[in-house]
């Protein structure tokens, strides 16, 4: 599975420098590590817990699973019997245990953290208050509070002088209010927190399902508090002193992993950002690396491919010398976006770990490590710790050495999720049923001959724009409810930015002809019944589709028509050929 030893030609490597400080320096190490992890996972995993708090241990087997589905109910536990609580581990043992109670976790003190739930500080109401007053119509302000203070009712204007302002009065009922600040006087900052065990939920984060219906996936909290702490330390390699940048949204799991759990589960210093990267002008992001000095920077394809538009000059203003590790996610980067993001942004010092993994890993699954993985531009590499790929063919036969096929994973890691909130069938249909024994990511994967992994993109028919999954079924479905609509058919295409674009067939009703307002109508009715991010790119009237004599729409012809490639392979399966040919002619789009 994991090669002898890593190729040395035509690859990336991280520098010598990066080497003599990285928790894992070398591919040798990361070979010896990965075994241990596969074939003793209690012993890696256990490790790996020592470091953290438990209020009991766990009893019984480290790791239970069952991933077969034709021998029962799908299921995997972690260290069943331990307790312990998530947020005591990236709180109170960074300030109690791991004295890091100064240190800034996002430029505020983990101990400010600690207690500031206690602290309803006058400073931080007032601060409230005009933020809402500013972004407010009206004059009426509302409080989470029955009663507010002299110092909340006063603000500064523009001169800098206090004055005092009028709050709405609230009627008071002394028979059954209590004034907060009564109550909390003399309060403790201490507070026992609720210990729970190992397999309680921790969250759900709904995803995309390929019938257009989400998915609640449900983590649990100590297997997924162990793999976004380990993840993050070792994919980053994180170091005392290092700053870390995360740029995605804190309610994605990028955000839950990687810009929560896994960099405060290892008392990391990290950077909150909220706004676009190109305002107010497309320098934005490399200012803010230079203006905290940050040394781990994450980000999406996205917005590497959208940036590398403006050229080299707003980036190579900035000195970035800070940077260290460069990092991607959301979906596989492309070879000249990874160049760009090495030679300019990272002045060709910097390792880049592309890294794969999905809401329903819970964190990285096959991802290059900084100072020990020789770099393919566009290339996943090779698993992380505890996870095990294979690429399967249409049959369910593992296929080996250079290959391509279904990504499927053969065992359980500590973060992957445990089921979909509410639906256990639906869990085990969508990741278990197709292949029985393997976990099926629904990404197509290729492997190269020295062993590296290529994620070729989602083999069910979802499409990832920008870095968000969208099941095509449900843009088909927006379309079509339409009156004008009979048939629908959504593609993805190649687009220089976003990834991904939607391309769409549409076949319409008898007597409808269609023109430009229909076509943005009907952009208009995605975007409404979806969102803005689902909008189509290119719309093609399509008097008939490609379809077998089943009556199933070939979309792989209509992806190759949406490119204008004529290579479409055996299509002796279709009904009439004749309509491919039409539809070619209709392309409403240039050859990529």
């Amino acid at each position: 599975m994991i090669p002898d030893k890593a190729p040395k030609e035509d690859v990336f490597h991280g520098s010598e420098e990066l080497k003599k400080e990285a928790h894992i320096p070398s591919f040798e190490k990361y070979k010896e590590l990965y075994m241990k992890s596969i074939d003793h996972p209690d012993e890696f995993w256990g490790d790996v817990a020592k470091d953290f708090f438990w209020k009991t241990k766990h009893t019984g087997p480290f790791l239970e699973y069952n991933f077969d589905v034709t021998k029962g109910e799908i299921y995997v536990k972690f260290m069943e019997g331990a307790t312990t609580n998530i947020c005591y581990n990236l709180l109170d043992r960074n300030v109690h245990d791991r004295k890091l109670g100064d240190n800034v976790a996002f430029y505020c003190t983990f101990q400010k953290h600690l207690s500031a739930p206690q602290r309803y500080q006058y400073e931080s109401i007032s601060n409230r208050r005009r933020f809402k007053a500013a972004s407010s119509s009206t004059e009426q302000i509302e409080l989470d509070r029955k009663s507010d203070t002299e110092t909340a009712q006063r603000e500064t204007d523009r001169e800098g002088k206090e004055k005092t302002r009028p709050v709405p009065q609230v009627p008071w009922d002394p028979e059954v209010d209590l004034c907060w600040h009564s109550l909390i006087r003399g309060a403790s900052d201490e507070c026992e927190p609720e210990w729970c065990e190992s397999e309680d939920p921790l969250f759900i984060l709904y995803t995309s399902g390929s019938t257009g219906k989400p998915k609640g996936v449900l983590h649990t909290v100590s297997g997924y508090m162990l793999y976004t702490a380990t993840t993050f330390k070792l994919v980053f390699d994180h170091q005392p002193g290092d700053v870390y940048w995360c740029t995605a949204d804190i309610g994605w799991i990028t955000g839950h992993s990687y810009i929560t759990y896994g960099p405060l589960a290892n008392g990391a210093t990290s950077v909150l950002f909220e706004g676009l990267p190109t305002y107010p002008d497309v320098g934005r992001m490399w200012e803010i690396v230079d203006k905290y000095s940050v040394t781990k920077f994450y980000t999406a394809p996205t917005a590497i491919r959208m940036l590398m538009k403006f050229g080299s000059d707003p980036v190579v203003k900035y000195k970035r010398e800070s940077l260290k590790v460069l990092g991607t996610v959301g979906e596989p980067i492309n070879p000249e976006a990874w160049q760009w993001y090495y030679n300019v942004v990272g002045d060709k010092r910097c390792p880049i770990v592309d890294t794969f993994w999905q809401t329903e890993t819970g964190g990285h699954v096959l991802t290059p490590l900084p100072a020990a993985t020789p770099m393919k531009p566009g290339s996943a590499t090779f698993p992380f710790f505890g996870v095990v790929p294979a690429i399967l063919n249409e049959s369910g036969e593992e296929l080996e050495g250079p290959s391509e096929g279904y990504l499927v994973f053969k065992q359980p890691w500590p973060g992957v999720m445990r089921t979909v909130y509410g639906n256990q069938q639906r869990f085990e249909t969508t990741y278990f049923k197709k292949f029985p024994g393997y976990y099926v990511t629904g990404d197509g994967c290729r492997r190269d001959k020295d062993g590296y992994y290529w994620i070729t993109g989602r083999i069910d028919d979802m499409l990832n724009v920008s870095g968000h999954l969208l099941s095509t079924a449900e843009v088909e479905s927006a379309l079509v409810e339409h009156e004008a609509v009979a048939e629908a058919a959504v593609v993805g295409r190649p687009h220089p930015v976003k990834g991904e674009s939607l391309y769409c067939f549409v076949t319409l009703n008898d007597g409808v002809t269609y023109n430009r307002p229909l076509e943005a109508e009907l952009k208009k009715q995605v975007r409404e019944k979806i969102g803005a991010i689902a909008t189509p790119d290119y719309i093609q009237n399509a008097p008939g589709l490609p379809k077998t004599r089943s009556g199933k729409i070939m979309r792989r012809v209509l992806r190759k028509i949406a490119c204008d490639e004529r290579d479409l392979g055996d299509i002796s399966t279709l009904a009439d050929s004749s309509v491919v040919e039409q539809l070619f002619q209709n392309r409403c789009c240039p050859a990529v």
